[in-house]
């Protein structure tokens, strides 16, 4: 069955935990706290026993699979004790990777323009990449690609020369949304695989293109940040391939595609739901600038997607 993502925040687990010491004069959190002791002294091979007879996934490090089985039976637990609403989540993610100009070594003068704008639609309810879309733009300050930046994106001269110029492809995003009915009749989030995304590529292409930033694109989820927090990881293992790789899953694609890589960005998220993270916008831009928001902030799916004005 579906394993969704409501409570993550605390993990029960001994001194460890985050919860308040008013929890645990409650037997369920005493079972929930002795279950993880166990759960900590199982080998690998336990651990997958017990998730396949769950029907859950095996794959992943041993760390992962504890965190799945920890979850599983947390929510188990609570859903015995209090049955859990699930109106209070964002209907879709919209996993977006952005693909930009750029030159070998990047030197720091060098101004980066997005060349690849996709957007995959998770459906949270259904755990499926439900649609896809994706254009090509054309770059106006470096109009010339690199060869670096071909050979690392595969995205040619000739593509980039046919396509249109950013405005326009992001007014056929704002309407392809729109036909979705995000933020009207469903409730949505932006997800991106770190910072850069928002708060520097689409940041500066605003700028140059002499538009405001979208508000739509204010608020997102950086899934290196989720990643990282949800399994106790370092923020050096927190990069695409490797989470893939500790989740137990390969790469599918062409790396530096930006659907492809947006589409394992959201097969990561998709395995997060199901381990139980309640993955969360945790960054904005304000002011121009990146800033962290607070996990115990209300959670809040992003405005109806509107075309930002033209800058004076």
């Amino acid at each position: 069955g579906r394993q969704h993502c409501r409570i993550s925040h605390q993990e029960t687990n001994g001194k460890n935990s985050t919860a308040s010491s008013n929890d645990f004069s409650d037997p369920v959190y005493k079972e929930i706290a002795i279950t993880n002791g166990y759960i900590n002294r199982m080998t690998r091979d336990e651990l997958r026993s017990k998730l396949a007879e769950f029907k859950l996934e095996t794959r992943g490090v041993k760390d992962v699979l504890k965190k799945r089985l920890k979850n599983y039976y947390k929510k188990q637990k609570l859903m015995q004790k209090e049955p859990i609403n699930g109106d209070n989540y964002y209907d879709y993610i919209c996993v977006v990777d952005f693909e930009a100009t750029c030159e070998e070594g990047n030197p720091p003068e060098f101004i980066h323009e997005i060349i690849e704008f996709p957007v995959v639609l998770l459906n949270t309810h259904t755990l499926e990449i439900e649609d896809t879309f994706q254009q090509y733009v054309k770059p106006e300050i470096n109009p010339k690609l690199s060869n670096f930046c071909i050979s690392l994106t595969g995205i040619t001269q000739d593509i980039v020369d046919k396509a249109d110029t950013f405005p326009q492809v992001l007014q056929n995003v704002i309407e392809w949304m729109r036909q979705r009915e995000l933020g009207t009749k469903y409730s949505y989030s932006m997800l991106t695989d770190g910072s850069w995304d928002m708060s520097k590529f689409l940041n500066i292409q605003c700028r140059i293109s002499r538009i405001k930033y979208p508000s739509f694109a204010k608020k997102w989820i950086n899934i290196r940040k989720s990643y990282g927090n949800f399994y106790k990881v370092p923020r050096n293992q927190t990069k695409l391939t490797i989470m893939l790789e500790k989740l137990g899953m390969n790469y599918d694609g062409r790396p530096h595609s930006g659907l492809d890589d947006s589409k394992n960005i959201a097969r990561i998220a998709i395995r997060m739901l199901q381990d139980g993270c309640e993955l969360r916008v945790n960054e904005r831009m304000h002011a121009g600038q990146l800033m962290t928001v607070s996990s115990s902030a209300p959670l809040e799916g992003a405005p109806a997607p509107q075309m930002p004005r033209y800058r004076n």
